[in-house]
Parts: C-alpha cells; structure tokens; sequence
C-alpha cells in the first residue's frame, strides 16, 4: 500500500508541474489594432500615434515583449477604409483603437464584439456608436474630440479677431465630417448675436477649395470656420497657404494649424486624448468591458495665436484674446 501511495503522488507531482509552469510563464502577447484616418505623412498624426505608443509603455505594455501593435494608415478614401477595418477585425486583436468618425463607423461595421476605443469622434451619440455617454453599453467607448457647444465659441473668436466679418462659411466635406447640425445650434446661436450671416460650404475634394476661399476674398467681411474633419486636416497646408493669399481671416480646430501658419485655432489638446485612450485600452486588456467604460468629454481646450499670420491680413490681436492664449507664435 505505502508503494502504491507514493507511486500516486509520485503522478500527482508530475501531473501538476506542466500546469505551475504554465502558470508561472509570462500572460501571452496582446494583439492591439489601430486604425489612423490620416496619411502616414502627416506630421501631427505620427505625434498622437507617438503618444499613445509612449502611454502604453508607461502602462506597463512593451511592444515585442507582452504588445503586439498593428497599425494602418488610412485617409478619406472610403473603401480603403473600409479594407483596412476588415483586415483588423480579421486578425481578431484584443481590443482596437481608431480615431475619427469615418474610421469608427468603418470598424463598427465590421465587428460589434471586439472592444473598440475611439479619439476625435464628435458625435458618438448620434453616429449610433453608444447609446449614452455615461453608459455605452456596447463595445465602443472613447473620447470625444470636441463638446459642440465649441461651434460658438469659434464664431466669438472670428468675430472678435476680425471685427468687420459680417459673413462666414463653414469649410467641411460632408463624406468625413461630422454632420453640421451637431455643431451649428451654437455657431447660429453665436452669429445671431453678432449679426453675422452663416453658410454650410462643403467641399469633395482639394481642388475645390480654392474656389470656396477665392469666392470669399471678393466679399468683403467674409470669414472662414474650417470645422473638425479628417479631410480638412490632412488639407490644412493648402487651406492656410489659400487664406493667406486671398487675406480670408480663418479659425482652425486643430491648435497644430495656427502653428503652421493659420491665423488662430482653438480646439482640444489631441496629444491628451491619445494618451487617455491608451489607459483605456490599458484597462480592457486587464478585464474591463468597454461598454463600461463612460465616453469621455474634453475637459480643456487650447487657444493659439499666431501673429505674424494677424500682422499680414492687417488684423490687430485685441487684449482679451491675447491674454486667453496658451500659446502665441510671433
């Protein structure tokens, strides 16, 4: 009997040390998707990029040790969106994280069970991508790229930089912009006040956009929003080169463009967002559902000045901005 008895735990000993082993092995490789919805040229873009990289590093996630990353840059090009969203959710990765409401909506088309963590989305609501904001229930949540009540906020800034606009037209492309009524009640609301007339100007493509700018420049008092959109971003070269030839007074989302020449920008500090949604992958890798995760909120927004671009449209920068900026490029 006693041979028998230790001949069985002799076995139990052996059976049990794969499985400590196996336990004390390191957790296996993560698999993250991300989805860009700008070029791979674009310089801001690779610093978000760069930021998230660098959160999840300081997550506690090392890229070739426990984190795989596949990364894919896409533009306004529908259908090479859409290919690029298929081949992600085909790699079945733990989690995905996209930026901009073309790319949600492409990815959200192709898979309702991955966990899937957005930036720069304006209107996750209304997209049909969560169904509260505090309680997303499915399997996206992220962040927001800008409250709307923002929209008035840029028609206050036009108008107090350049006193004499009386007319302004809202630079979109509708296939990659957020719908214009999520940002207009504030906008109207706003020029209303000021008695500044409002106009919707979408355009499809770049070479049109010379054409809306050009048109601008021959009325007098005319001004130009450049609203939150993939398409405009990876245009804003053109865009800021255009108003200063035609001397068209411009506001930019992005704080990015008033430092690359635009005359003023006011919008969300894109670096944070990035970095917040790598905690939010952090935390679905560790268990979290996304669903219970809260859309987030911007909590602060940037003002950049560049006066230079203020001194060659003949524009004077009033105290009251000049005092509210964060940043100022002479």
């Amino acid at each position: 009997m006693r041979r028998r008895e230790f001949i069985t735990l002799l076995a139990g000993l052996a059976a049990a040390r794969p499985l400590a082993a196996r336990a004390q092995q390191p957790d296996r490789i993560r698999l993250i998707g991300v989805l860009m919805g700008f070029g791979e040229s674009a310089p801001a873009a690779q610093s978000w990029i760069a930021a998230f990289r660098d959160q999840l590093t300081k997550l506690g996630w090392t890229e070739g040790s426990n984190l795989r990353i596949e990364l894919r840059w896409s533009t306004s090009d529908a259908v090479r969106l859409g290919t690029f969203a298929k081949e992600l959710v085909n790699l079945r990765p733990d989690a995905i994280f996209g930026q901009t409401t073309p790319v949600i909506g492409a990815l959200a088309h192709e898979t309702q069970k991955i966990p899937i963590v957005f930036a720069l989305v304006s209107d996750p609501i209304g997209s049909g991508f969560a169904t509260s904001l505090a309680d997303p229930g499915g399997n996206i949540t992220g962040f927001t790229g800008n409250d709307p009540t923002i929209g008035g906020k840029w028609m206050e800034l036009l108008k107090e930089i350049a006193p004499r606009t009386v007319r302004v037209a809202l630079l979109s492309n509708p296939a990659t912009a957020a719908p214009a009524q999520f940002y207009m009640p504030s906008i109207q609301a706003t020029a209303s006040s000021f008695a500044v007339e409002v106009s919707a100007t979408p355009v499809h493509s770049r070479d049109e956009i010379e054409g809306v700018i050009a048109g601008l420049s021959r009325n007098p008092g005319s001004g130009l929003i450049v609203m939150p959109d993939p398409f405009m971003a990876t245009s804003h070269e053109l865009i800021i080169a255009l108003a200063a030839q035609y001397h068209v007074p411009t506001i930019y989302n992005e704080p990015s463009h008033a430092e690359s020449g635009g005359l003023i920008s006011y919008g969300t500090n894109f670096l944070e967002l990035f970095r917040q949604a790598a905690g939010y992958i952090d935390r679905i890798l560790k268990g979290v559902k996304p669903g219970d995760l809260p859309i987030e909120l911007p909590t602060k927004y940037e003002l950049v000045i560049n006066v230079k671009s203020a001194k060659a449209l003949g524009l004077t920068i009033p105290e009251s901005i000049h005092s509210l900026a964060d940043k100022v490029i002479e």
